[in-house]
């Protein structure tokens, strides 16, 4: 069974940073994406931002784009979120996902194992 462990969420200013990252164990297959999405409060869980481990593309919403940068380390099954120029807006639990198979890449659906979740909170 496929676990992922996040870290690295917390309490930060507005204009502040953090590093996220997401660790996977027990995978038998090669992954496909490794993804970032984010729920906050009353909200829909939405997609936040993925790397595709062949070749290294990466995706992200609107609402980041510019400000967080998504990166990967395949031999560590590790994947990273740098969270920069942070604002209230982005106050959420932030999911890691993994997924085996391509397709639209922004679909959670098509996702296959998601980790537990960490708090990310800017205060303004």
């Amino acid at each position: 069974q496929v676990q992922l462990v996040e870290s690295g969420g917390g309490l930060v200013q507005a204009g502040g940073s953090l590093r996220l990252s997401c660790t996977a164990s027990g995978r038998t297959f090669s992954s496909y994406y490794m993804g970032w999405f984010r729920q906050a409060p009353g909200k829909a869980r939405e997609f936040v931002a993925a790397i595709r481990w062949s070749g290294g593309s990466t995706y992200y919403s609107d609402s980041v784009k510019g400000r967080f940068t998504i990166s990967g380390d395949n031999a560590k099954n590790t994947v990273y979120l740098q969270m920069n120029s942070l604002n209230p807006e982005d106050t959420a639990v932030y999911y890691c996902a993994d997924r085996q198979y391509s397709g639209n890449v922004y679909t959670q659906g098509l996702y296959d194992y998601w980790g537990q979740g960490i708090q990310v909170t800017v205060s303004s």
